[in-house]
């Protein structure tokens, strides 16, 4: 006769996940993803080719395609920092219902209302990911969070003073980008409220929620350490692709551009995806871009915050590459034409 011990080793086997035991399940949801361990490694292990000293990296162009690269992720950081230290902080301390009761109960009205929300955190695009994924995961509709993963780096008073300072004497490019952002923002809500679907949207398995038996701060610790492992790996292979194309792409191509208004346009929307500068400084770019039209320069502010590089990869780290590819090509339509249509009526 087999032992007890022998026979449930065999039952535990034979168990479906939803039926495992509690104890069991937090220990599967603690583990990291493959891919997630995957990205962390290869960002490591660039990060250390980039720092070390070894002679081939002493060529110009690949010392400053090193300079770009950490350039962007240095700058980036801080505010991953923020973004995943509140993704954190929702995760353990605020309680499950709460935004749902704040939200209006439609859809389609908690759009707006969570667009105009992402006013209140003062950080730039990576920052919005890591927490647009915890408010889905405590109850808020993805249509809501995205709202405010889209508005929240672009309408938000830093990047809205920063935007008064690289145009001084402008109040109509401010105006004009906080009304394109927003409606950018919302038009993407009710287009996943209208065409979504659940299978394009994968979060990535987690530890969520507080529970029994550990404190608090157990749980913001969790969460946070997940949140900024998983997304800081995806952060510097975004800052890797921006930094190559900053170095090969020369710049005789911005001047070719610049005298046709649509090329104008569609190539600095273009750029602003590649570059993957901040949001708190991109309105010094634009401004640097004399040769280009008002209008041009207000889409490179406006489909920046919301779909660069660094953005992508971490939309696809987060919610998978289904909805990262999907999503970021709907987003740049949208943006601009957010972008003319209120820039040509303002500017």
């Amino acid at each position: 006769m087999p032992k007890t011990d022998e026979l449930l080793d065999v039952t535990e086997t034979v168990l479906p996940a939803a039926v495992r035991p509690p104890e069991r399940r937090r220990r599967l949801l603690r583990r990291p993803p493959p891919t997630a361990a995957v990205v962390s490694a290869l960002a490591l292990a660039a990060a250390v080719l980039v720092l070390s000293g070894t002679p081939w990296l002493k060529d110009p162009a690949v010392a400053a395609w090193r300079t770009v690269c950490l350039a962007i992720t240095v700058q980036a950081l801080p505010f991953l920092l923020l973004g995943t230290a509140l993704s954190g902080a929702i995760n353990a301390f605020v309680p499950a219902d709460l935004f749902t009761k704040v939200l209006p109960k439609h859809p389609a009205l908690a759009v707006p209302v969570a667009g105009v929300a992402g006013a209140v955190l003062p950080g730039c695009e990576c920052a919005s990911v890591p927490v647009a994924n915890s408010l889905i995961r405590r109850g808020v509709t993805p249509a809501a969070a995205f709202a405010f993963l889209l508005s929240a780096p672009a309408i938000n008073p830093i990047v809205l003073t920063a935007t008064a300072v690289a145009f001084p004497g402008s109040p109509a490019m401010v105006l004009a980008r906080l009304l394109a952002s927003l409606a950018t923002a919302a038009v993407m809500g009710w287009l996943w409220l209208w065409l979504g679907r659940e299978e394009w949207l994968r979060p990535v398995v987690r530890h969520t929620g507080h529970q029994s038996g550990h404190s608090r701060f157990t749980e913001f610790r969790l969460g946070f350490q997940h949140d900024f492992l998983h997304a800081g790996g995806f952060l510097v292979l975004g800052a890797m692709a921006a930094a190559t194309f900053n170095v090969t792409v020369p710049r005789s191509v911005l001047d070719t551009f610049s005298g046709s208004p649509w090329l104008s346009v569609l190539f600095l929307a273009g750029l602003a995806v590649v570059l993957a500068v901040c949001s708190e400084a991109d309105a010094f770019v634009a401004a640097s871009l004399t040769g280009f039209s008002p209008t041009a320069r207000l889409a490179f502010m406006v489909v920046g915050p919301m779909v660069d590089l660094k953005l992508i990869a971490l939309q696809a780290g987060t919610f998978g590459r289904a909805f990262a590819v999907r999503f970021s090509t709907a987003t740049t339509v949208v943006a601009v034409a957010a972008s003319v249509l209120i820039g040509g009526a303002l500017l």
